[in-house]
């Protein structure tokens, strides 16, 4: 297989002193394809994530982009590597407009991006119609499934090689939900490389081309789809040390 887009490294990682979130952990995420990141509450996958685009440095391990030590570096800049986070909460700014939204993390960058900005623009918003009745109107005047939407669109405009998505579907109606998943698939087949949590078990491990699983901290295991195969959630509860 290719070397991987990004990749961690045997990463320790904590908040606090000598309290590790994370300990000895690796994954990969390639170009083109989903890793996909299971486990229960608590388990240590939005600190992967917050580990990965650089709000947490790890305390040992690396973490590289295309081979390249990014290991700590500054989470604004990770945009200049290719690397884009979806976070489960809320990123977007709740008083500016969903244009001003969409535009705000390219308008920065003119001098690398101002050649396509107005066609990204443009397209998204034929890609995204849900978004295009709304632009004048304040991003937190949106429901919470248009929220999601503009979320996506904002990656859509940056179009990043690696793109990190933790629970896209959290509090999102079955339609919405399926619609972002969709979502989801079509940035991997535009050759994005895809880390995806999600706590739809199911449909996490359908879309994913390799998938991890994280108990405490550490992964305890990791496989194919067709690894998992049979009883899902009763490999996924062995795996995960829970008792039936």
């Amino acid at each position: 297989m290719p070397e991987p887009l990004l990749a961690m490294e045997d990463v320790t990682a904590g908040y606090l002193g000598d309290i590790d979130v994370l300990r000895n952990v690796s994954l990969s995420v390639h170009a083109g394809r989903i890793s996909g990141l299971i486990g229960l509450n608590g388990a240590g996958k939005s600190t992967l994530m917050k580990t990965l685009c650089g709000f947490l440095p790890p305390k040992s391990g690396r973490v590289t982009m295309a081979g390249r030590d990014i290991s700590g570096k500054a989470s604004h800049t990770m945009i200049d590597d290719g690397l884009w986070y979806i976070p489960q909460e809320s990123s977007l700014f709740p008083y500016l407009t969903v244009a001003e939204n969409l535009r705000l993390a390219l308008e920065g960058r003119r001098r690398q991006f101002g050649d396509v900005i107005e066609a990204r623009y443009a397209d998204t918003l034929e890609r995204f119609p849900v978004l295009k009745e709304k632009l004048a109107a304040q991003a937190g005047d949106l429901s919470g499934g248009q929220q999601k939407s503009l979320e996506f669109a904002k990656a859509y405009m940056v179009r990043p090689k690696v793109c990190l998505i933790d629970e896209p579907s959290i509090g999102l109606a079955p339609r919405v939900a399926t619609e972002i998943f969709e979502w989801i698939g079509r940035f991997a087949e535009s050759g994005m490389g895809i880390l995806l949590v999600d706590h739809n078990v199911r449909r996490v491990v359908s879309m994913s081309n390799h998938i991890y699983v994280m108990s405490l901290g550490e992964i305890t295991a990791e496989g194919s789809p067709e690894d998992f195969a049979g009883d899902l959630h009763a490999q996924v509860r062995e795996w995960l040390g829970i008792n039936f």
